[in-house]
């Protein structure tokens, strides 16, 4: 017996139990209902999605093409649509999930206005945008099962047994749209209790998957830009243990935890850290330091001194009170700190990067697995970088380094347009377009994002529409640049009513009213002509 007959059965013991009273209840409204909301608390979206990932975690470990991705949206309307696109051009959306960007939180969710990607947005903007995005990822599930519901009322009036059997069957077998997030939290949003306080947020909120990065909280910046501080291992592991407690007191029990490391671009540290004894996670973060040995005499008020193998040594400090580390040791603490990471209970990891190349991730994640054989990834494929550039650039020294021809090529100028149809354009591309499989084969990347994919999208789209609508075109700029897309593509969207929910708005009118429920979806309705 399908899922949705058990509730018709359950609803009708219920009725009956009930008498006279419930008589105008239908028992089969009610398993619609029931069935259109499986979900009924952000903790179920969580432990379901924890669920699914942890599977997609496995079943990568055993075939790296099993990879997964996701894009990072800033609406609920946005996250849904992308499923709903997802769903109608593949057929499921297994692999693929949302990503919920601090950035994009920051630049477009804050009271504040437009703010930088520095951590000074509302904290509990975060929460709110997992909960907006889940509920409407459950009013896709809602809106196309209602959709099901009326044909298969209409294939009953028609006696038609087949086409009844048939939409039952998609009924009984629907994929909801509900699929993991991975949110951000920034570094925290202070001590290791406020990150606590907000993961319960966000994991109440149905989060299963949260990303903390090792940077300063009140210091914080974006991934891609320069000043980037970050702290000893110990305060950042303070923070992933936060958020596994947060998981296991809310039943999340294979909660995950993906800590990010902004070291390959982080040049400076707020504090020296506390060292117990040679050679532990303290010892070693201070041997990255940037110094310079000094006698006692030459020792100022203030200085802040350590013994390096029996030397006095001066961290170097700037006029900010911050420390410097040595030129060159990111990728070292990189990996360092991804190590340390996992053995604090990471289940995955981020690398930051400078630029998008295969080697250079595979080259720090092969130590990383020298000592976690399994260690996977999660990798910003970040707007951030200059793709057609890079890409560009790559494949011209490739080129040289194969001793082939590249006179025809200005490397300092490859972004130019006269070269986007060239045999290096062409090959640049393909670089790009196999990229998110080659590092997934060769680095273990398990998740590729984007993480403002939709910030850029929509900042295009209305760009478009505007040059088009305000210039010569006038209307034909909205008819013949959206609306006719819209609908040679079978963009469910143009249909905007159906889309915010008024043809449920009638099912419900009729569950609750009957014969005497007033539909707007009648013969009227100027959204019949998109039939």
């Amino acid at each position: 017996m399908s899922v949705y007959q058990e509730e018709t059965k359950a609803v009708a013991a219920l009725k009956e139990a009930a008498g006279n009273p419930w008589d105008a209840i239908n028992p089969e409204y009610v398993a619609r209902m029931r069935v259109q909301n499986q979900f009924k608390t952000g903790l179920d979206i969580a432990r379901y999605t924890a669920k699914i990932m942890r599977e997609d975690m496995a079943a990568f470990d055993k075939d790296k093409s099993l990879y997964t991705q996701s894009l990072g949206c800033w609406h609920g309307f946005v996250g849904q649509q992308k499923l709903i696109s997802i769903k109608k051009h593949f057929g499921t959306t297994k692999r693929r999930y949302l990503y919920l960007s601090g950035w994009m939180v920051a630049a477009l969710r804050s009271e504040f206005g437009p703010l930088p990607d520095q951590s000074m947005h509302e904290k509990t903007a975060v929460a709110s945008l997992v909960n907006e995005l889940y509920t409407f990822l459950r009013q896709a599930d809602a809106r196309e099962l209602g959709g099901l519901f009326r044909a298969l009322d209409a294939a009953r009036e028609a006696g038609d047994a087949a086409k009844e059997a048939e939409i039952q069957g998609q009924i009984d077998n629907y994929e909801t749209h509900i699929v993991p997030i991975i949110a951000d939290i920034d570094a925290g949003f202070g001590n290791a209790e406020a990150t606590y306080l907000m993961a319960k947020q966000m994991i109440e909120a149905g989060a299963c998957a949260l990303q903390i990065e090792n940077q300063v909280a009140d210091e914080k910046q974006c991934g891609h830009q320069d000043g980037k501080v970050t702290v000893p291992h110990n305060d950042f592991h303070a923070k992933l243990r936060a958020l596994r407690y947060a998981f296991l007191e809310l039943g999340v029990d294979d909660g995950i935890i993906v800590a990010r490391t902004d070291s390959e671009g982080a040049g400076l540290t707020k504090e020296i850290a506390v060292v117990k004894e040679k050679g532990d996670q303290g010892d070693v973060y201070n041997s990255f330091l940037d110094v310079e040995e000094v006698n006692v005499e030459d020792v100022q008020n203030g200085d802040v001194l350590l013994n390096r193998d029996g030397k006095l040594v001066r961290p170097k400090r700037l006029p900010s009170g911050l420390y410097q580390f040595r030129q060159g040791t990111g990728h070292e603490r990189c990996v360092f700190d991804c190590i340390e990471a996992i053995n604090a209970g990471a289940d995955l990891l981020w690398i930051e990067t400078a630029v998008p190349t295969v080697h250079e991730i595979k080259g720090m994640m092969d130590e990383v697995r020298k000592v976690h054989p399994d260690a996977k990834l999660v990798y910003n494929n970040s707007p951030s970088f200059n793709w057609t550039l890079n890409f560009r650039q790559q494949t011209y020294d490739a080129w040289v380094a194969e001793g082939k021809d590249v006179s025809a090529y200005d490397r300092n100028n490859l972004m130019s347009a006269e070269y986007d149809d060239s045999e290096l354009s062409a090959a640049a591309d393909a670089r790009v377009k196999t990229f998110q499989a080659d590092t997934s084969r060769e680095a273990n990347v398990f998740h590729h994002l984007i993480t403002l994919p939709t910030y850029h999208t929509t900042a295009l789209s209305v760009d478009n529409l505007a040059k088009e609508y305000f210039g010569e075109q006038g209307m034909l700029g909205y008819v013949e640049g959206v609306q006719r897309k819209e609908i040679r593509q079978g963009i469910a969207c143009v249909k905007h009513q159906n889309m915010a929910g008024s043809d449920m708005g009638d099912d419900h009118k009729e569950y609750f009213a009957g014969e005497n429920a007033l539909k707007a979806g009648g013969a009227k309705n100027t959204s019949n002509q998109f039939s």
